[in-house]
């Protein structure tokens, strides 16, 4: 593997992290707002 690649793939696994962790911020907001709007139907 040369250099250029193993740095590609360094690039890439960052921005995968990167993605998961925005992918399970977005999931808890969605739970969030969707039990606030639970709420607000049943008062």
């Amino acid at each position: 593997m040369t250099t250029a690649e193993a740095q590609c793939i360094r690039e890439f696994e960052r921005e995968n992290r990167e993605l998961r962790y925005a992918d399970e911020i977005l999931k808890l907001a969605s739970a969030f707002f969707a039990r606030a709007e639970l709420d607000c139907r049943l008062k």
